[in-house]
C-alpha cells in the first residue's frame, strides 16, 4: 500500500489516499451532474484502499443535493471540492477528486463521463459500494 497526499488549494484540508494500485491502474471518471461538471471534477475510489480528509478548524464545508445521501466536501476558505463521503452502517465510504491530489497530472485529463440520472437511492448506494472506498473525516 502507498499513500498519495493532496490538499485543497489553500492547504486547510489535507488528503491521504491509500491504495495498493499505481496511479495508472486507478479507475478515474467524471460525473455528468451539474455539481461535478461545474467543479471540473475527476474522481476515483479504490474499494481495497482508503481516503482520509483532515481539516483545519472550521475549514470543512459539507454540501448535499439530489438524493441527499452524500456529503460533498469543500474547503470553506478556498472553495476547492476535494471529495465526497456517503454514510453507511459500517462507516463512511467515499471518493477523492484527483484534482486535489499531488499526483493529479498523472491522470487522464478527460476520463469517461458517466451519467447517473434516474438512479434511485438503492441503486446509487449499490453502485457506490462497488467503487468507493472506506473514508474518514477528521475535522
Amino acid at each position: 500500500m502507498r499513500t498519495y497526499p493532496g490538499s485543497c488549494h489553500c492547504g486547510a484540508i489535507r488528503i491521504a489516499l491509500t491504495s495498493g494500485k499505481k496511479p495508472e491502474e486507478m479507475r478515474v471518471g467524471r460525473c455528468a451532474c451539474s455539481f461535478c461538471r461545474r467543479h471540473g471534477a475527476r474522481t476515483m475510489g479504490d474499494p481495497t484502499g482508503s481516503v482520509e480528509f483532515r481539516s483545519a478548524p472550521n475549514a470543512l464545508s459539507r454540501y448535499r443535493f439530489g438524493l441527499g445521501i452524500t456529503d460533498y466536501l469543500l474547503c470553506a476558505r478556498c472553495g476547492t471540492y476535494v471529495g465526497a463521503v456517503m454514510p453507511e452502517e459500517n462507516g463512511a465510504i467515499g471518493i477523492v477528486n484527483v484534482n486535489a491530489l499531488d499526483i493529479r497530472d498523472t491522470f487522464d485529463a478527460a476520463p469517461p463521463l458517466h451519467h447517473y440520472d434516474g438512479e434511485d437511492e438503492a441503486r446509487r448506494r449499490s453502485r457506490r459500494r462497488k467503487f468507493w472506498m472506506p473514508a474518514t473525516i477528521i475535522a
